[in-house]
């Protein structure tokens, strides 16, 4: 598992893409539209789904943090940024048609975060440097 593989990579996107477009999207089925159906009143099993998807969420996000740090997040954004901007440039996206650009940005960010999630693997395959997340003190 501490090997990179493309396979890996791809599994860490599309599971990133999978828990970014689960929560919401612009098709309507998603948690948020779900939720939204009967709100305020939430049943169980949304509470229970909720729950899971926060704990997937920060488990999602701080690995990414962990990996890239503030820097990496806003550089990875302003890359991502300036695609987008390429790509409204060459007439391939419409920044005026709202649900387009809401596709655009949640696919944005589960790259984002699938890209982070892999981000210590690559860097260690390209550096040799492996990443530590805490350093016991013996006592």
């Amino acid at each position: 598992m501490d090997n990179f593989s493309i396979g890996g990579f791809a599994w860490r996107i599309a599971f990133a893409l999978a828990l970014v477009l689960l929560t919401f999207n612009p098709a309507g089925w998603s948690y948020y539209h779900w939720l939204s159906g009967n709100f305020p009143a939430i049943t169980p099993m949304q509470a229970v789904i909720g729950i899971a998807l926060l704990v997937l969420w920060i488990f999602l996000w701080r690995s990414m943090m962990q990996a890239i740090g503030m820097l990496g997040l806003i550089l990875m954004a302003a890359f991502t940024a300036a695609l987008v901007w390429l790509f409204v440039s060459w007439g391939w996206l419409d920044v005026g048609n709202a649900t387009t650009m809401t596709w655009v940005v949640l696919v944005a960010l589960g790259l984002i975060l699938g890209v982070g999630m892999s981000w210590a693997i690559i860097r260690r395959e390209l550096t040799g440097q492996a990443s530590v997340d805490q350093v016991e003190e013996d006592h």
